[in-house]
């Protein structure tokens, strides 16, 4: 059966055959192709305005980005035997790149299989299908990662807002028998986390790389690890020998996740809790004149859209101003941002100015990136989204 073709305008090709795999709805050819005929997650032909194929996608005629190329060889569908091979290529780098199966297996457009995240956790999955086309295969999805990967469990966490804004229904499931707790380890650190309750899909694989760099200079210092979640930082420069390490955390069931893995690391003794606001947290430090030898700022996504920016921006700036008022003379700063719209230069200007307006010097000592199993797709910006500047704030 023949899929339906989706006619784009003239010339809306271009930035397709050039690299990247979104069609917004203002590019398609309505009068020829009424994306009212489209039901959200059904394949489909792209074709140029002449009537070349471009390749085949998926569409929601509902969402701005309404179609998606999954493969640029139109004989070649969205099913099991195409994810199978592209899982497979995601396991083949991940597979060379760690000595343990904990990591992202599948990123998105990055391993190209659009709207799907896969975290692995040994022999545990954890799943997001973010997009309607995703959704509709989700059954050949599955097989395909039986096939590939054999997990003995595999949790569907499809309750993130990018499935909202698909018109997807927001709802958790699994297939086998998914465990309470799993079990990770990374940077030769050891974790259990909580699966149900726990943020996304458990865990934030995409800053390993620079939690491993941070090890490299908090050996004997007090580490202050801002939106701590489950500790992985702080827990993290314990390990390698911090002298104290206080977390600051809203949720207090994420909290007492990192004092029991405190507990079996057996740093108890050199971990103290901050339950609160962290803006709040910084006034009490600031206040009672504690200090910080290395203060780690790593914040959910203080811009998640173009409207938020002016905002998101008096927030990064807040934050790390006033992370440079608790730190010790020479201390380090490792501000970090998930947000896209915040680009690199911005974060490096923001923390200059924020030192200037503190009559301090900064230098910026590393750069950091999302690591590689959160694979950037070069042709699409949006995929490259973690910055983390490591900055030495001295007097001036």
């Amino acid at each position: 059966m023949e899929l339906a073709p989706l006619y784009l305008k003239k010339s809306e090709e271009r930035r397709l055959r050039a690299g990247h795999l979104w069609v917004y709805s203002n590019e398609v050819d309505t009068g020829r192709s009424p994306l009212t005929d489209f039901q959200p997650g059904q394949q489909v032909t792209l074709l140029a305005s002449d009537g070349r194929a471009v390749g085949v996608g998926y569409v929601n005629p509902h969402s701005l980005i309404c179609a998606r190329l999954v493969s640029r060889d139109p004989d070649h569908r969205l099913d099991r035997s195409l994810m199978t091979h592209r899982i497979n290529v995601a396991l083949a780098l991940r597979e060379r790149l760690f000595p343990r199966p904990y990591y992202r297996l599948v990123h998105g457009e990055g391993d190209l299989l659009p709207g799907l995240i896969v975290d692995r956790f040994g022999d545990l999955l954890v799943v997001q299908l973010n997009t309607a086309g995703m959704e509709a295969v989700r059954e050949a999805l599955l097989a395909a990662l039986q096939k590939v990967v054999g997990p003995s469990a595999i949790l569907l966490r499809n309750d993130s807002a990018l499935r909202a804004l698909e018109g997807l229904p927001l709802e958790t499931s699994q297939v086998g028998s998914v465990p309470e707790i799993a079990q990770l380890e990374e940077n030769q650190v050891r974790f259990r986390i909580p699966l149900q309750g726990g943020q996304k899909t458990g865990w934030y694989f995409d800053h390993r790389r620079n939690r491993r760099r941070m090890q490299s200079y908090v050996s004997g210092m007090r580490v202050l690890d801002l939106f701590s979640y489950l500790g992985a930082w702080g827990l993290q420069a314990a390990a390698a020998g911090a002298s104290r390490v206080t977390l600051v955390e809203s949720s207090a069931n994420a909290l007492e996740w990192a004092r029991k893995n405190a507990a079996e690391q057996g740093v108890t003794d050199r971990l103290e809790t901050f339950k609160g606001d962290v803006f709040e947290a910084l006034r009490e430090f600031r206040t009672a004149r504690r200090r910080f030898d290395v203060v780690i700022a790593d914040p959910p996504a203080f811009i998640k859209r173009k409207k938020d920016r002016k905002n998101g921006l008096q927030a990064y700036q807040r934050l790390n101003r006033m992370a440079m008022q608790v730190l010790a003379k020479e201390g380090l700063l490792i501000s970090a941002s998930c947000s896209f719209h915040l680009a690199p230069q911005e974060l490096n200007d923001l923390l200059l100015y924020q030192a200037r307006h503190l009559d301090r010097s900064l230098q910026i000592l590393e750069r950091g990136h999302q690591g590689p199993d959160h694979p950037v797709h070069p042709a699409i910006p949006e995929s490259d989204y973690i910055k983390c500047l490591f900055g030495r704030v001295l007097p001036s």
